[in-house]
């Protein structure tokens, strides 16, 4: 059956509902297209749960700690089939909110199944082919799985899997020393598993400054979990405990055994069956859909939004997009992706914060820079929670003080980034921040500090 709509969304991420929401309210008629779990990622495989899990670990970290405090307790056990269930009813209940705000949605139709374009302006969906002069395409993306030796021998998690099971392994093997392997390793040796990190590269988070890094890898192996780099030949096999990986490091045994094992090396889109091939839609070679600095595609009126397109792959950013398509299509706005400025953050405990360029990226560009520098012992709020692990830093053009980025991995580091992320969009700069007062007892208080005593580094 032909049926023919103002807008098509492809995808129930975090941009295509609200995109919905912006369209119809514009009194467009909208078919929003969802082959899985409406949410996307970050409502049923991502942030929702993840953290949810990171609070649970929390809980239980804190709790074998209570001594220090001066709280005296019992035995630490986790109960895994608990943890997962509430993990799991915060999910589904806000995807379950997601559903029914869609479905009551005016003049917006949700339909569940796999869209495929026939044409730059059709989308097939089962048997309803849908037509519309502007599509967006929201698909987000899923678990690269490695082409390691092996790989196709044994048993492994992705993220998606290990968020659907409540196994608690007796050793974890987590492939991958990024953002989504090292939030997992500190969760599940918080729940009491074994977990050893094996990455390719020579240090954890190679995107970050080596400061970082290095502080990052003393804050887990100070947890117990066990970190091997350098790991040039990953390779997997059978073994009568569980899993052999062979990895061929400067330094330890040349192969571990674990009872599990979880891959976290990375994200490919959603876009290899879509039928992208039927239209002029390009892609790149890892199949990043190309777009503009307003989101649009090579085929006008048809726009990607999200993790699909390579310009973030984070759910502020995919919101964000959804921002710059819609005020630029309704409001009359002149909106660029160009214009934002790149954040993030490392859900280990404690968090990592970023925003801007690392001082590593500010060298490279060829400006004067200076870098003001504290470790976390030297913030109050951070002693007195006993919490002192990691560092904050501010890299500004020594010439302009503008301010170029800054990292806080520490207590609060994710919320305290904001001040500088704020700072950074009114316009001011390292001068203005040295100026201004904060609250004391915060982490926030001492980036007026390093902001007036920074030192030129190159």
């Amino acid at each position: 059956m032909n049926r023919r709509f103002d807008a098509i969304v492809i995808g129930t991420g975090q941009a295509g509902p609200s995109l919905a929401a912006r369209l119809t309210a514009a009194g467009m008629t909208v078919a929003i297209v969802e082959r899985h779990l409406v949410g996307g990622t970050c409502l049923n495989t991502g942030c929702t749960p993840t953290k949810t899990l990171v609070a649970s670990a929390y809980a239980a970290h804190l709790a074998r700690r209570g001594a220090d405090f001066g709280v005296i307790t019992g035995e630490v056990r986790i109960d895994m089939a608990r943890v997962h269930a509430r993990s799991q009813k915060i999910a589904t209940d806000g995807r379950t909110g997601n559903e029914t705000w869609l479905r009551g949605m005016e003049r917006c139709t949700l339909l569940m199944g796999h869209a495929r374009f026939e044409g730059p302006r059709t989308v097939r969906v089962g048997d309803d082919v849908l037509e519309a002069e502007r599509i967006f395409i929201n698909v987000g993306g899923r678990a690269l799985v490695p082409d390691m030796p092996g790989v196709n021998d044994v048993t492994y998690f992705t993220n998606s899997s290990m968020l659907a099971t409540d196994v608690l392994p007796e050793h974890l093997v987590v492939i991958g020393g990024s953002y989504i392997g090292l939030e997992f390793a500190q969760i599940y040796r918080r729940f009491g598993s074994n977990v050893t990190v094996v990455e390719k590269g020579p240090r954890l988070v190679g995107r970050e400054d080596e400061d970082i890094s290095a502080s990052i890898r003393s804050i887990l192996e100070a947890e117990g979990i066990a970190v091997r780099t350098n790991a040039e030949c990953i390779r997997f096999a059978r073994h009568p405990r569980g899993i052999g990986i062979g990895v061929d490091c400067t330094d330890g045994e040349p192969e571990i055994i674990g009872s599990h094992l979880l891959l976290a090396v990375g994200r490919r889109p959603n876009t290899d069956d879509l039928g992208l091939e039927n239209t002029p839609i390009e892609t790149n070679p890892r199949g990043f859909i190309h777009v503009n600095d307003r989101l649009e595609t090579t085929v006008p009126g048809i726009f990607a939004l999200g993790d699909c397109n390579g310009r973030g792959a984070f759910t502020h950013t995919a919101y964000n997009d959804y921002e710059i398509v819609a005020d630029n299509l309704l409001d009359g706005a002149d909106r660029k992706v160009s214009d934002r400025i790149p954040c993030y953050a490392l859900y280990i405990d404690p968090p990592l914060g970023r925003v801007g360029l690392t001082e590593t990226e500010a060298r490279a560009t060829g400006k004067r820079i200076s870098v003001g520098m504290r470790p976390m012992t030297r913030v109050a709020r951070a002693r007195e929670k006993d919490e002192q692990q990691g560092l904050m830093k501010i890299v500004a053009d020594t010439e302009t003080n503008a301010i170029l980025g800054a990292a806080i991995l520490g207590t609060g580091g994710d919320e305290a980034i904001h001040a500088v992320l704020d700072m950074m969009a009114a316009g001011g700069d390292a001068a203005k921040l040295a100026r201004t007062m904060h609250i004391h007892p915060t982490v926030s208080e001492l980036l007026p500090t390093i902001a007036g005593e920074r030192s030129e580094t190159g």
